[in-house]
């Protein structure tokens, strides 16, 4: 299902500009607004959930990305020039959203996922502006207040007759979502503002930092682009997930470099430069975590952040209580834990025994390849563009021989996806 071409393409998500038509204090990238919009999606969803509101999980995780597909499909036109075509030639319309799935045919090799897409695009309401329910609103919240956050990001540097005909639309497409908990509290800069702020400096953090490298990507893409490549990676694994598992799976890749909030990006040579300094690291970022990003989090997502960011790499699920109704019966060596509590497993558990919601299972191990694919393609991209150093070609060539020697991780035979670069 992970294909070189398809990997490529939607890499060409940190190469598309924001804002170019006005002065910008730093680079504004798509994928960086592709992820901030999803981080502050799962916020707005899990207040809605806490008050009583039904969410489409599932669906909001492929909007995610079947939006990002069409905005590389059409990055050349803007998106107010998209909406005038919408609005007045709707017809014409319809015809530029079948263009756009025509130019996936032969990179979505999976027909049901490429069906869903094209359900997407030209469906009844083919906008995303457009959907409806509960789950399509808090989506198209999250979009305009991430673009919100930009726009206020650039106002500092930019004139203000330049600016007013954009706040002015700003603020009246935000006026449709203030019925929705969280926008009140973020505009109104309260706790999920703050914490929001900190999920922002990922934006201002460049991957590979020690290196010249084309193009650039902030820690905040990179974390939305391991999220894409973990759900891919799902229909690569030959095994059909149940929804939470999907779920767990794409939120951990969203969230699993967090801790670097508030640490940094620390590199894996450095890391790695003693034996025990891994597990050091880890658990000062578990500390400054604690200290300075927990208090920032809300109750009704916070258990389930330090679950996404704790053992990511991990097979994993949590204890669920005694009294959960699940279909079966609950296995013996897990009804004696404690509930609540992480136990490790093996894919084949995972898939045979605790491939259900009450589990909240987790592949960290596909999180991981993920997160190792995401990490080849920048240096491989920057090393075929002709900008190259030791770190780069090292660091690629250390991600092939983990997988020389550990070729099949979760069903998915990763070797063969890096062996398309030979």
């Amino acid at each position: 299902m992970l294909t070189k071409t398809l990997a490529l393409k939607i890499f060409e998500g940190f190469s598309i500009e924001r804002w170019n038509d006005l002065v910008r204090p730093f680079e504004l990238i798509e994928m960086d607004k592709a992820a901030e919009k999803m981080m502050v999606a799962y916020i707005i969803a899990k207040y809605e959930e806490d008050r009583g509101q039904s969410i489409d999980w599932d669906w909001m995780i492929h909007a995610s990305f079947f939006e990002l597909l069409r905005k590389i499909a059409l990055c050349d036109i803007k998106s107010p020039v998209q909406r005038m075509i919408r609005c007045d030639y709707p017809e014409e319309y319809k015809k530029l959203n079948q263009w756009v799935v025509q130019q996936y045919e032969e990179l979505l090799p999976d027909k049901k996922l490429l069906k869903r897409f094209e359900q997407y695009c030209c469906g009844s309401s083919p906008e995303p502006d457009t959907f409806t329910g509960h789950t399509a609103k808090v989506l198209r919240a999250a979009h305009k207040f991430s673009t919100l956050r930009e726009f206020q990001m650039i106002s500092v540097v930019n004139e203000k007759f330049r600016l007013d005909p954009i706040e002015e639309g700003l603020n009246q497409d935000i006026k449709d979502f203030l019925d929705l908990r969280a926008i009140q509290l973020l505009l109104t800069k309260q706790g999920p503002y703050r914490f929001l702020l900190s999920l922002e400096q990922l934006r201002f953090q460049t991957r590979w930092n020690q290196t010249p490298r084309i193009p650039r990507t902030s820690v905040l893409g990179h974390s939305f682009f391991v999220a894409i490549l973990t759900l891919l990676l799902e229909y690569s694994s030959g095994v059909t997930f149940c929804e939470k598992r999907r779920y767990n799976n794409f939120f951990c890749g969203l969230f699993h470099d967090l801790p670097e909030a508030v640490t940094r990006d620390i590199i894996s040579p450095v890391k790695q430069a003693t034996d025990g300094l891994p597990q050091i690291v880890k658990l000062i970022e578990d500390e400054i975590v604690g200290k300075e990003l927990y208090p920032l989090m809300d109750n009704c997502f916070r258990q389930e952040l330090l679950y996404f960011t704790s053992n990511e790499f991990a097979n994993r699920i949590r204890i669920p209580h005694p009294n959960t109704l699940f279909v079966g019966e609950m296995p013996e060596e897990v009804a004696r834990l404690p509930a609540g509590q992480q136990l490790e497993v093996s894919f084949d558990d995972l898939n045979n025994r605790y491939n259900f919601a009450e589990f909240s299972p987790v592949d960290g191990r596909i999180v991981k390849v993920a997160d190792h694919i995401a990490a080849f393609l920048e240096a491989d991209s920057s090393i075929r563009y002709g900008i190259t150093s030791p770190h780069l070609t090292s660091g690629k060539a250390n991600l092939l021989k983990i997988y020389s020697r550990d070729r099949l991780v979760n069903g998915i035979d990763v070797m063969d996806f890096f062996n398309q670069f030979q």
